[in-house]
């Protein structure tokens, strides 16, 4: 019996990959010492799953960056804005359309599908001249099969990168992205030559959108697609994947018609009704690729359970033609359980991560062909009983309190209207305020000082001093650039990674659990360690109000304090798979709700309650969206429904598309929201555009914090007039689109000057014209 794994993570066990692109991008390095790290993560990668008995082990699945964006390079698809003249595409040209560089933007960005994963949005139009321009598929595959590995390459499917595309800018936005198939194919078609001539027999293409609602027209590209490639991918066997959620049963009907096609895979973690529709109709002769190994979550797999998925699947489709495999990339877990020294052995035995989901795919495929492991399988068993059995799982006042909510939606009890006016007369802003979202720059010093706390090799005094200097100088910078409601800069949370706050809130709540090397990507050398939540949650004791207390104290402006949101550390940590999500969730708002009422007690008066990730954790079919949104928006409701009018509420919110569920962000009753723009090309706006009314503040960000450009003065009032025309004076805010932790100070000072510029630029305009 064969075994499969859809991809595996890039950055390596101890984020290898991480700090040789930083010091590329810092020119520290060259070009041969980046490529050095890579090509030795990637046979590191493909010895690993070959030693672990995988027989399809995928290649092409690296990427510096992300794998639209090398899809994009494969089809030279650069927008001219980058002046690429043709030919390889190189580093530089390809981290500009990543990251931006002095002259231009970069690309927009957003969520890959409901993950914290992200990709660049290809911008394409009918003007666009598509050429082979990056052999980066068939040079991995070269590769591997030089240190006598054989892989399957993996390409995004054609239909698949198209829908997740956008019309660039100055093209009808009607314009349909799916027409520019026929000029597509061809490039796909010459990759499957090169990939044939080089020994490959196995191609997969990913085609992830095929879970997604889809019209005829939509489904009938793919019927299209590898009608058109078959005869090119012939002598090759072919998979399709398909990840993250059930298809529709108009969906399967397309997939198991597709010409040319070998094999399918299925997420059957996430996609529990698609094996039904495998038991009704499955192709005879073809393979079934089984995702029975969840590729987004670290729970150890029961494999008792998973094995009687497999024997069952194998009755209907034949022994033969059975593979084993991951429901998704392995990109979304932490590497390998190994290196985690800190965790103890009870909470250890119940989760896998990517290595030890190799294993795991292994042993089933095994035990399907007669080789049950069963000692392995014995340990496994038992450590699902541990972990159903376990007290450290269950809190009775917890849930009690969790219980309590149904009944009531925790809306406060005065209009947003009647609030901004209470808070106004409190708060004394001037018109067009300016803020940022919370973090500053994280400084080598201050992450030395934090680690050196955590391993207890300076006194708690010291690393208290220490980060209240750290806040002194935040505030003084911001009282010297005249913003008017400040941050504490987060210092407390250094760690320069973008959910560090999630981790921060998680390390002072119960029922989480913490890793010392769980990495996981979220773009490019961006990484998180997302929070282990294995039991019932609550808050033993405030958390933030001694720092937020301490910032206040240094400043007679308004001073915010910085909450993470329930929804968003929810969708930001590994999750119990043992209770329905929901119901996690309300725990964590109720642990929140504490919080921001000791705030309150303590005289803070602005309290951000970010909710970065409530978007990304909508669901990929529209028939579940009404549910998750209303138990989502209710969560943070609960956080702040018991606070005064004039305590002002803001949350926060990025990279995502947010326009089809504005009137959800409406209904979360928010005094200000601020929200990613700048590098969607002001998508947002076009919302207010078509007539939605928003009577609360709103600060769509002015510039992007993700690119190290910096924005002229100029630039940031053209944007800010942009909002002006379709957004109330008194309700707009200025800030920038994300935190700073990931600038540096020499970007971040001039940047902030200038966005404040801009605002008492356009007071001034504002005050003559009355």
């Amino acid at each position: 019996m064969a075994s499969h794994i859809v991809g595996y993570p890039r950055m390596g066990p101890k984020r290898e990959l991480k700090f040789a692109l930083e010091s590329f991008w810092d020119k520290k390095s060259s070009a041969e010492d980046l490529k050095k790290v890579a090509a030795d993560l990637r046979s590191s990668i493909w010895k690993q799953m070959s030693g672990a008995g995988i027989k399809y082990i995928p290649s092409n699945t690296f990427s510096y960056y992300d794998q639209v964006l090398d899809t994009t390079s494969m089809l030279g698809a650069v927008p001219p804005r980058y002046n690429w003249t043709g030919g390889e595409i190189g580093y530089d040209t390809y981290f500009s359309m990543a990251r931006g560089n002095a002259s231009v933007p970069a690309m927009e960005m957003t969520k890959w599908f409901d993950t914290n994963y992200h990709f660049i949005v290809p911008e394409l139009g009918p003007d666009v001249k598509f050429s082979y321009a990056s052999h980066k598929a068939v040079d991995e595959f070269k590769e591997a099969k030089a240190l006598g590995v054989d892989t399957v390459p993996v390409l995004i499917g054609p239909v698949s990168y198209l829908l997740l595309s956008k019309p660039a800018k100055g093209v009808e936005k009607t314009f349909s992205l799916l027409s520019l198939l026929p000029k597509i194919i061809p490039i796909y078609k010459e990759v499957i030559s090169e990939l044939k001539a080089a020994g490959a027999s196995w191609i997969q293409f990913d085609e992830p959108t095929l879970v997604l609602d889809l019209d005829s027209q939509q489904l009938q590209a793919f019927t299209a697609a590898y009608a058109d490639l078959e005869s090119t991918l012939s002598g090759l066997n072919v998979l399709i994947e398909t990840y993250f959620a059930d298809l529709t049963p108009e969906a399967y009907k397309t997939l198991i018609g597709l010409k040319g096609v070998t094999a399918y895979g299925l997420d059957l973690v996430r996609g529990t009704q698609t094996t039904d529709l495998v038991k009704k109709d499955f192709p005879k002769g073809k393979y079934l690729f089984a995702g029975v190994v969840d590729g987004r979550n670290i729970w150890a797999n029961d494999l008792a359970s998973s094995l009687s998925t497999l024997q069952a699947l194998e009755a209907v489709v034949g022994k033969d033609k059975l593979v084993v495999s991951t429901s998704c990339s392995l990109l979304h877990t932490a590497v390998d359980l190994v290196n985690e020294t800190k965790l103890d052995d009870e909470i250890k035995s119940w989760l896998a991560f990517a290595a030890q989901k190799v294993v795991e795919v292994n042993a089933l495929a095994k035990a399907l062909a007669g080789q049950k492991d069963e000692a392995f399988f014995s340990s496994n068993a038992a450590a699902q009983a541990s972990r159903k059995s376990s007290p450290r799982v269950t809190n009775a006042a917890v849930q009690k309190a969790a219980d309590a909510l149904k009944g009531s939606d925790h809306r406060r009890a005065t209009n947003v209207s009647a609030r901004l006016d209470a808070q106004q007369k409190k708060l004394n802003l001037p018109i067009l305020p300016t803020t940022t979202i919370g973090s500053f720059p994280q400084t080598v010093e201050l992450r030395r000082v934090r680690r050196e706390f955590k391993a207890n090799k300076i006194s708690e005094d010291d690393y208290v001093k220490a980060i209240k200097e750290e806040i002194k100088k935040v505030v003084n910078l911001q009282e010297e650039l005249d913003i008017d409601v400040l941050v504490h800069g987060e210092p407390e949370a250094s760690i320069l990674q973008r959910n560090d706050m999630v981790e921060y809130f998680g390390e002072q709540l119960s029922g989480f659990a913490f890793t010392v090397n769980g990495w996981v990507q979220s773009y490019g050398s961006r990484c998180v360690k997302p929070p282990i939540i294995y039991g019932d949650v609550s808050r033993p004791k405030a958390m933030t109000v001694f720092w937020s207390s301490t910032a206040q104290s240094m400043t007679k402006r308004p001073m915010k304090g910085m909450l993470t949101g329930p929804v968003t550390i929810l969708n930001w940590s590994f999750v119990r798979n043992d209770q329905p999500r929901f119901e996690t969730c309300y725990q964590i708002a109720l642990a929140i709700k504490d919080e921001v009422e000791d705030l309150e007690k303590a005289g803070i008066n602005v309290i951000q309650i970010d909710e970065a990730a409530l978007r990304e954790g909508l669901p990929l079919r529209k028939s579940e969206h009404t549910f998750y949104l209303k138990w989502a928006v209710h969560s943070f409701r609960i956080t702040n429904c018991g606070v005064k009018d004039t305590t002002q509420i803001h949350t926060h919110m990025c990279y995502s598309n947010f326009n089809d569920i504005i009137h959800s962000i409406i209904d979360m009753d928010a005094d200000v929201i601020t929200i990613e723009n700048s590098r969607s090309d002001e998508k947002l706006l076009s919302v207010f555009r078509e007539g939605v009314k928003y009577g609360a503040g709103i600060g769509p960000g002015v510039y992007d914090i993700h690119s190290p450009r910096i924005p002229s003065t100029e630039e940031i009032a053209d944007r800010i007039n942009k909002m002006l025309a379709v957004l109330e004076t008194k309700i707009l805010w200025v800030n920038p689109d994300c935190g700073l932790k990931t600038r540096k100070y020499e970007e971040v000072k001039p940047a902030l000057n200038n966005m404040v510029a801009a605002a008492k630029q356009l007071r001034t305009k504002l005050a003559s014209a009355k």
